[in-house]
């Protein structure tokens, strides 16, 4: 075990993004449980309004993103201070994508079906940093006989097309396809293939002007939702918090 971490982990200089994914998948479990204790008013959690304005959390969020990218930048990829500065990056990444929908909304969404895009972009975001630690695990190790290298060439290989496969999945409007394809390549393989969901980027694009192709997603999307939809938004609602405009 500690010959595979140093060759994998330290000697590829791998050791500040597996903090900083640590520090960010905590922060985010940590800060969801936070918010659902204040909500429904139990424990010694409140919000913080100094003044009566309420300060979100992506406000510290962002002063722990610029600490921690600049102290990264302005040190080497190892010691403590880098250490720091990539967990500091972590929790600040953590803390602003958990609001992500009060960015892209420019209003408070936290609550709604709109403010569920933060988990998914919080999943989205965690998945491709686990893909880029062990994505990049063939890379950077020194000492190796030539089998290995082309072994560690390989699994390289088959996680980039794996990652493709995955974004296509993603721009045909399979989120949860694309995650678990991150991982699974026949996932991401099933979702790259099949159809796109109508309100794709990839169907708006390619199936403008094909109306029977776009008339078989469409009846697909609502036989899909008739089959998972309820089990798909009760996930949802056990991830981000059930709506304050409940769905069901």
């Amino acid at each position: 075990m500690g010959n595979w971490w140093h060759r994998n982990i330290v000697e590829p200089e791998k050791l500040p993004l597996l903090l900083a994914l640590a520090a960010f998948v905590v922060t985010f479990a940590v800060t969801r449980f936070v918010t659902r204790m204040i909500r429904a008013g139990r424990g010694p959690f409140h919000d913080i309004s100094p003044g009566g304005r309420h300060v979100h959390h992506v406000v510290p969020g962002v002063l722990l993103m610029c600490l921690g990218g600049f102290g990264g930048l302005a040190t080497t990829l190892h010691g403590f201070v880098a250490y720091s500065a990539a967990v500091a990056f972590g929790i600040g990444t953590g803390l602003v994508l958990d609001e992500f929908a009060l960015l892209l909304y420019l209003h408070d969404v936290y609550w709604t079906s709109e403010g569920q895009k933060s988990v998914e972009v919080v999943v989205v975001t965690a998945a491709l940093l686990m893909f880029m630690l062990a994505g990049f695990s063939p890379l950077g190790v020194n000492d190796i006989g030539g089998l290995e290298r082309a072994g560690r060439g390989v699994a390289l290989g088959v996680l980039i097309g794996n990652f493709l496969l995955a974004l296509v999945a993603l721009l045909k409007g399979k989120l949860r396809v694309a995650v678990f394809g991150l991982v699974l390549p026949f996932v991401a393989l099933i979702g790259a293939l099949r159809l796109a969901r109508p309100t794709s980027p990839w169907a708006k694009r390619l199936y403008r002007h094909r109306p029977r192709l776009r008339a078989r997603a469409e009846r697909r999307a609502r036989k899909h939702e008739r089959r998972w939809g309820r089990l798909e938004h009760r996930l949802d609602d056990w991830l981000g918090g059930t709506p304050t405009n409940d769905r069901h």
